[in-house]
């Protein structure tokens, strides 16, 4: 069987975070022996630290909470495509690739992986691909890049394209050291009642052809 590859950012003490969001800390709030008999650890985090889930709810007053989104949304067959040529994505930029078969699309672009960096800008992805990746029967997008919208957007027109097509959101990937193709997906948030989004730890198991029939 297949290893599988861990596509998630660590949670370090020294890791970037969005400008002005709460940073991730981890801590030992009380050793073995102030207790007597274990370790307790202590995080501070927003919920959209490192590689993370987002909610309707985060850019919706009125849309779902992470627990409220289907478990299996985020366990299944996923498709890697590599879109690093291109600045913008676009409808026509996808049609080039081959989604057939799948309803999780990852996309590599050209951002690279660096979780202690938070870049200034970022690939663009047109909120148009929404109704293609729909039309697809997409459920889910995961990027490697903090946002599906351009850092500085206020209105994050990607983010409520996709809600409204019905397509869940991953961001902060680690796919440098992923190959395109076909694999299998496990990107499980939390079960945070109420809350916009939730950190994932995301792993990828690459998906072999079945040759038995040959």
């Amino acid at each position: 069987m297949a290893k599988w590859i861990d596509i998630t950012q660590p949670l370090t003490n020294d890791m970037a975070h969005w400008p002005g969001d709460r940073p991730f800390t981890y801590e030992v709030a009380a050793t073995k022996e102030q207790t007597g008999s274990a370790n307790v650890g202590k995080i501070t985090t927003s919920v959209h630290m490192g590689t993370h889930a987002d909610s309707p709810f985060h850019f919706d007053n009125h849309g779902t909470t992470i627990e409220q989104i289907p478990v299996d949304t985020y366990i299944g067959k996923a498709i890697v495509i590599d879109v690093s040529p291109y600045k913008t994505i676009t409808p026509e930029v996808l049609k080039k690739y081959n989604l057939k078969g799948t309803t999780r699309l990852l996309l590599h672009t050209s951002l690279p992986n660096n979780p202690k960096h938070f870049p200034e800008d970022i690939p663009v992805l047109d909120p148009s691909i929404a109704a293609y990746l729909a039309d697809k029967g997409i459920i889910l997008l995961g990027i490697d890049m903090p946002s599906v919208d351009p850092i500085n957007s206020k209105s994050l027109e990607t983010h409520h394209a996709l809600y409204k097509h019905g397509i869940n959101i991953l961001e902060n990937l680690m796919l440098d050291h992923v190959e395109p193709g076909d694999y299998e997906l496990i990107a499980l948030p939390l079960r945070i009642v109420g809350a916009d989004g939730s950190p994932v730890r995301a792993v990828l198991q690459p998906v072999k052809e079945d040759l038995s029939d040959a």
